[in-house]
């Protein structure tokens, strides 16, 4: 019980810690940060999604030649979810200034917090599942990787509390008031990791199908949301750089520990 306390307190310090940037930064984000934080997030997702999540998910089921399938089938739906809800939830995609089409009947904060619940909602599940995998007998998932994840997903967590509380202040709102929209944009996390450890304690066979749908849902965030915006513009090869350092700094936790 400890442990999952711990795993879902670190990630939202990460949350804190990032929204409360907004108070030693102007009412505009630079370009040269928002790249930086973005590559360096998609880097940590990426390294933690193949790391945490899927090579786990694959070991879990032994050395049969189909023992990959699971992870395959649970990556899919985990693309696929996501696929849907950013289908259906009207939301900016990060970088972007105006709704267009149907999203144009709601404000630009709802959209930019409908957008990073859509981001947070998959990575409480990456967390709630190695939680719930470290606490199984027979899973080879260690609670030091357990934590490594929660870690990593809390050190990607600042640059996303910061690429929504500076928004916040952008369009008017108080430094205090753009801080918490920033904290409470992270509500969906803890929430998701709760939902997915209830689950995985009581279908323990579909642990790897977790594992891997997690995996799936977060690179679907990378692919669709991070990295075209930290690769248009200006400042591309330091968010390029970014990413490997995030990606590197995750590979080395999760391995080392």
């Amino acid at each position: 019980m400890e442990t999952i306390v711990i795993g879902l307190l670190v990630p939202m310090l990460g949350i804190v810690l990032g929204s409360a940037v907004v108070f030693l930064t102007g009412k505009e984000m630079s370009g040269l940060l928002q790249k930086s934080l973005l590559g360096f997030a998609a880097g940590v997702m990426v390294a933690a999604s193949f790391w945490s999540l899927l090579l786990p998910a694959v070991e879990m089921q032994g050395d049969s030649k189909w023992a990959v399938m699971p992870a395959v089938v649970g990556f899919l739906l985990g693309i696929g979810f996501l696929l849907l809800i950013d289908m259906l939830t009207p939301h900016l995609h990060i970088g972007t200034t105006q709704p267009e089409g149907l999203r144009s009947s709601f404000s630009r904060t709802t959209m930019l917090m409908l957008a990073v619940t859509i981001h947070h909602f998959p990575e409480g599940m990456a967390i709630g599942v190695v939680l719930a995998g470290a606490g199984q007998e027979g899973v080879d998932i260690s609670v030091a990787s357990a934590l490594v994840v929660s870690l990593g997903i809390a050190i990607q967590n600042v640059p996303e509390g910061a690429i929504v509380s500076i928004p916040m202040r952008t369009s008017g709102k108080t430094r205090t008031k753009s801080f918490l929209l920033g904290c409470l944009s992270g509500i969906a996390q803890p929430l998701g990791a709760i939902l997915v450890i209830l689950l995985a304690t009581l279908f323990v066979p579909m642990l790897s199908y977790m594992l891997a749908f997690a995996a799936g849902a977060m690179l679907y965030v990378v692919v669709e949301e991070l990295i075209p915006e930290a690769s248009s513009g200006e400042h591309t090869n330091l968010s390029t750089i970014l990413f490997a350092v995030g990606f590197a700094l995750m590979m080395l936790l999760d391995v080392i520990l």
